[in-house]
């Protein structure tokens, strides 16, 4: 009898260690840091790669392959200098601005119109604003809708950047006299305005704003 309780407890003893064995190399397995981007190296605390994660061609890359070479020839310039540089959201910015210039021109806002274009560009528009001013006439218009947003050039010239973006839109037009009365247009009639205006940005700059720099029509 002693000898059998003797010979369960060795094999209860060889079992143990045997769970203890697996379960503690599992324990100390699992309590081991998740490998991050970078690890501290022994030497000098300096940051070395761990593990080199897998390449993924960037979005932005893949959006500038559509368009012919010359355009992105430039935008892959402009792309190379500035880092933080991304087409669909300066496609974003730019129909904001084109709405915001083109509502502030018609109400005869100069002061908004300083903030978002440059000298020559703003001293256009302030000089139309005073002739209109001292005919003694006002523009009602509506912006009805933005048909279509396409980068018509780009370029980086220096450390400027410039990008021409070509917009169709819907815009009603009135023009009414010093009485109220309307002298021209009518805003049951949207009219199609195409236009290509240059915005441009010194790549260097901590402000991340674009100045318009340059309007044509389409």
């Amino acid at each position: 009898m002693i000898v059998e309780i003797v010979i369960l407890a060795m094999i209860a003893a060889f079992l143990g260690l045997r769970l203890y064995s697996v379960l503690g190399r599992r324990a100390e397995h699992e309590e081991e840091p998740v490998p991050t981007r970078f690890e501290r190296s022994d030497a000098g605390n300096a940051l070395r790669p761990v593990a080199a994660l897998p390449a993924e061609t960037p979005r932005r890359n893949r959006e500038l392959a559509d368009f012919p070479p010359s355009i992105e020839r430039g935008l892959r310039e402009i792309s190379a200098a500035d880092r933080r540089f991304d087409l669909l959201t300066f496609l974003e910015g730019s129909k904001a601005a084109y709405s915001m210039v083109l509502e502030a021109f018609w109400r005869g806002d100069k002061e908004e119109l300083e903030q978002l274009c440059d000298d020559d560009v703003y001293q256009s528009f302030a000089g139309a604003i005073d002739a209109r001013e001292a005919a003694g006439e006002t523009l009602d218009n509506r912006l009805i809708r933005i048909e279509d947003t396409v980068v018509h050039a780009a370029s980086l010239e220096g450390r400027t950047a410039r990008i021409a973006v070509s917009f169709v839109a819907d815009i009603a037009s009135v023009v009414r006299d010093k009485d109220g009365n309307v002298i021209a247009g009518s805003l049951d009639d949207a009219i199609e305005s195409r236009d290509v205006w240059t915005f441009s940005r010194n790549v260097d700059s901590a402000d991340p704003d674009w100045l318009l720099d340059e309007t044509d029509e389409g």
